[in-house]
């Protein structure tokens, strides 16, 4: 496999999530002579933290640094892969071919690797741009979120968790009897643990840089990271959030997560695999970002939901279990489990609790042609658009695209659905109010 772009954007999603911290959530950073946070690490530790720390910030004036995945543990994917079946497009395209064209073109015009587009059992459009192909190992950001919930409804599926309503402190059992206790495995899904939220800190104490670049961050979650608001009661993005599948999983089922993920996903979808970060050698997998893999596995994870958790004849989540994903909560109207649905139309949102106006910059310059589209979306615009009354997955993967050519995540469905070629009698699905 080609492993390009292994350069990441450090936190997932979003850039939104990185701007505008208020006093309230803001943790300030201390001078390392005055404190030391890792006096319980060997001593190895945090001088790998402090290095991935300057490699983030020394000089980038931002996030993306020149910060390196590594450790890299392999996520081995399906060894006889079998592509997806491709339309004969002068025979059986189900859509226009100058509506592919032009949302390729879109795509291509902004920073992209892959672009997708999957109708009716088969590929409509597949192009790779920027040096990328079907084998590049492309960054997910925060596209490995969804692959959280999905690695948990294997877990359910298969008997080693109960339900999304089970405590989390049946399996990170530190949390007994504290504040952490009432904390369901659904708010690890839904964002609602009540976990400080993300925003940006530079200094090496910031327990939101801690969270993510210190080798031993899932230890720093479960002892050091706080709690702003009672478990359920508030929605905020948070990636130490995500963060927590990677241990619950590996406590519930006795598999690494990037084996379960490999075993329990990858697999089983025909998928080929890719690799995820570790926080150090032999330790845990970053489960809120980080994982490469070629942009078709990430549109089967978009497929898997449309087709309602069952592949190839095969129940692979439980009955139910993606209609609750895509059931949006009283504290975020737009966001459900590692997803986000159209609900009303609004022309800026993010991935922020929807209270924080200044945080909203995802755009929308037409409301979506489907009420029931919903969508994956990462930083820097890697999204998969499932719109189930059109029979219809979108997937767009790359780099940010340039700031005076920016993404709107309404164009490229809206575009495929207008050019979509209906049977006579036919009508199109009901739009987002």
């Amino acid at each position: 496999m080609k492993q390009v772009f292994r350069y990441a954007l450090a936190f997932s999603l979003p850039i939104i999530a990185l701007l505008g911290v208020t006093n309230a959530t803001r943790v300030v950073a201390q001078d390392s002579a005055t404190i030391d946070v890792d006096a319980k690490y060997p001593p190895e530790a945090k001088a790998l933290y402090l290095k991935r720390l300057d490699a983030m910030f020394g000089g980038s004036g931002g996030q993306n640094g020149g910060l390196r995945y590594d450790v890299l543990e392999d996520v081995p994917g399906l060894a006889e892969f079998a592509p997806l079946p491709q339309t004969d497009q002068s025979k059986d395209s189900t859509v226009a071919q100058d509506a592919l064209d032009v949302t390729e073109e879109y795509a291509g015009a902004r920073n992209s690797q892959a672009f997708m587009v999957w109708r009716k059992g088969k590929l409509e459009r597949e192009a790779y741009f920027n040096g990328a192909d079907a084998d590049t190992l492309i960054v997910g950001r925060s596209l490995a979120k969804p692959i959280t919930v999905i690695a948990v409804g294997r877990a359910i599926m298969e008997g080693h968790i109960k339900s999304v309503d089970q405590p989390v402190s049946d399996f990170i059992t530190e949390w007994k009897g504290t504040d952490r206790e009432s904390m369901l495995i659904r708010h690890l899904l839904d964002m609602r643990t009540g976990f400080l939220r993300q925003g940006m800190e530079r200094g090496p104490e910031s327990i939101l840089n801690r969270s993510y670049l210190h080798p031993y961050h899932d230890d720093v979650i479960i002892n050091e990271y706080p709690l702003t608001h009672k478990p359920g009661e508030r929605y905020d993005y948070s990636n130490a959030t995500s963060e927590m599948v990677a241990p619950l999983i590996e406590r519930a089922t006795g598999m690494r997560y990037g084996e379960w993920v490999s075993e329990q996903i990858l697999k089983p979808l025909g998928s080929k695999g890719g690799q995820v970060w570790l926080n150090r050698e032999g330790g845990t997998a970053h489960s809120g970002c980080c994982i490469m893999l070629p942009a078709g596995a990430f549109l089967r994870l978009g497929l898997l939901s449309y087709f309602d958790g069952v592949w190839d004849g095969v129940r692979l989540l439980p009955e139910g279990y993606v209609e609750q994903t895509k059931v949006a909560t009283p504290q975020n109207l737009w966001s459900g489990m590692g997803l986000y649905i159209a609900g009303d139309y609004v022309e800026t949102r993010g991935a922020a609790n929807p209270d924080i106006a200044n945080m909203q910059i995802t755009t929308h310059a037409e409301r979506y042609l489907a009420e029931d589209l919903y969508l994956y979306d990462g930083n820097s615009n890697q999204v998969v658009y499932i719109v189930p009354s059109e029979d219809l997955v979108i997937l767009r993967v790359g780099n940010a695209p340039p700031r005076d050519n920016r993404w709107d995540n309404s164009f490229v469905p809206n575009t495929i659905m207008r050019g979509i070629i209906r049977a006579p009698g036919e009508t199109p699905p009901t739009p987002q109010s």
